[in-house]
Parts: C-alpha cells; structure tokens; sequence
C-alpha cells in the first residue's frame, strides 16, 4: 500500500517535473557550457577553452564596475521599496481616525489610493522608462522637473539628472522604486488584513501608540512576507536591463556611471558577438541572486515571533 502511494505520487510529478527540467534547468546547464567556450554566437564551432572567461571576468574593470552598481541596486532598492510599501500599507489599513464602534480602521478612500499605487504595475516597463526619460529631460522648458523646479522658484536645484555622473544612477533607482511600491502596497494591505483588529485594539487600550503598534504587531506578522518581498526585490535589482537601457546616456552612461550586469552581458553577446563571454557574466548574475537569496532567507529568519 505505501509502495502505491509513492508510485501515485512519482507518476503525478513525473511529467511536471521532466518539463521544469527541459525548460527551466536545461538552459542554466547550457549556459554555463557555453561559458566555458570561446564562441562568436553566429558562425563557426565553439572553441572550448575551459574557465578562461571567468578568468577574464575577475580581471575586467568594466565588469566589476557593472557589478557594484547592481551590489548598490540589490542593497537600497529593496529597503527603500519594501519600507515605503509597509508605511503606506499600514497608513491605509490602520491610520485612519477612530470611528464609532471601532479604534482601529483604515483611511477614507483606502481603496481608491490603492488602485493609484498599483497603477505603475500595469504599464509596461518601456512607457515607464520612456515617461521618466522625458521627466529627467535636462531642458528647463521641456524636461517635466526641470520645468517644475523653474516655476516654483528652484532653480538652483535643476540638473542634467541622467546626464549627471554623481546622481544619474540614484535617478534609476528612484524610478525602480516608484514603479514597484504600489504592488507591495497591496501585498502588505492584503497580508495586514489577516491580523484580528482585537490585537491592535487590546494593545491602543494598554496605552501603545500608532509607532509600537507597527514595530511590535504588524510587521513581527508580516515579516515572511516582508523576506519573499526582499528577495523579489533583489531579482528585479539584479534584472535593471530595461531602465538602464532606454533611459541613461549611451546605454551605461555618462562614462559607465549606470552600467549594470544584464547590459554589458547584452553588449557582450549582441554587439561584440562574444557569447562564451557574455554567458561568464549570465552565469556570475545567477550566482551573485542565489547567494543573495540564501543570505536573506537565513538572516531574515525568525524562530518565534515576540510581542
């Protein structure tokens, strides 16, 4: 009887599992195969030549300067996003004024904020790098902030943005975060709507303000949640392909200021047709994710949660 039920369940697996395997697996174990070869990608046989493209990778300045943009990008873009989906989260769910019959409801028109915090998550990353490209436009007449800055009297805080060294990478990430808040925002709100409201009525009647509420219920509650998002969040920092490229200065500019990991491995395959190469850098790219993903889900985790 226990020896059909495993049968049932190999038998159940066998298929979805031979697909994952085929479609998912296979083409990590292709890619570090052609990352060991010498291999233009178009023409003519693949050159094996073992690790020599890693070793070229721990020697290339251009790479490691990619790489610690996206070392910036995994360390602030998750904290600024994830924070910001927590407080408007919990301001929509809980920071409402007390009404009759309850201490503890959301703001008026919770729903409708929410909506216009998802919005970003329904436009197509192109027309949100196109939207902030014309934003950051330099010109003080065509340039959204620029011309913003100009009529309320700020001149002196107008900038070049994505032409600027110093803060062109910073203007991306802002970009980054204001295009995913929202969907935590209603991640959190849906998670906060789980938690009793007897737990932040009891805890208001003991004296505790709005601030311990959150610090010492709401988030101890939401923090599995709180560690999937930061993980997502890494992945879409590891991935800022498409914002880099439609929306900085000669794609990784001004002088490699914006350069990240997934575009210089585009430029590498695509337009120096060196896919061995290229495939190095995709290989460094699942490493770097999978020991950020490791790092979080083991120091972001909690035994027991304390009140």
């Amino acid at each position: 009887m226990q020896h059909g039920k495993y049968r049932f369940i190999v038998g159940f697996l066998a298929l979805p599992l031979l697909i994952y395997a085929i479609f998912v697996i296979s083409p990590f174990v292709q890619a570090f195969q052609i990352s060991t070869t010498e291999w233009s990608g178009l023409r003519g046989a693949a050159k094996n030549i073992g690790l020599g493209n890693y070793d070229k990778l721990l020697h290339s300045d251009e790479f490691w300067n990619a790489l610690r943009h996206n070392i910036v990008m995994l360390v602030l873009v998750p904290i600024a996003t994830l924070a910001l989906g927590l407080f408007f989260a919990f301001m929509l769910n809980v920071g409402g004024r007390a009404r009759r019959g309850a201490l503890i409801t959301g703001v008026r028109g919770a729903s409708f904020y929410k909506f216009v915090y998802f919005f970003p998550q329904v436009i197509s990353i192109t027309i949100i790098s196109v939207i902030w490209f014309n934003i950051y436009n330099p010109d003080p007449h065509d340039g959204m902030l620029n011309s913003l800055l100009g009529a309320v009297g700020l001149d002196s805080l107008q900038s070049s943005w994505l032409g600027a060294r110093s803060i062109a990478l910073a203007c991306i990430m802002v970009v980054m975060v204001w295009a995913n808040v929202g969907f935590y925002v209603v991640l959190f709100s849906a998670a906060m709507a789980s938690i009793p409201r007897e737990i932040y009525e009891a805890s208001l009647l003991d004296g505790a303000n709005r601030l311990h509420t959150f610090f010492r219920i709401t988030l101890p509650l939401l923090w599995d949640t709180v560690q999937t998002g930061w993980v997502y969040m890494g992945i879409i920092a590891m991935d800022a392909f498409a914002l880099v490229q439609i929306m900085s200065v000669n794609m990784g500019g001004p002088d490699g200021a914006t350069d990240v990991v997934p575009l210089r491995l585009y430029q590498t395959a695509f337009r120096d047709s060196q896919f061995g190469y290229a495939a190095a850098m995709g290989v460094a790219m699942l490493v770097v994710t999978l020991l950020f993903a490791v790092l979080t889900m083991r120091f972001a985790r909690r035994e027991r949660i304390e009140f």
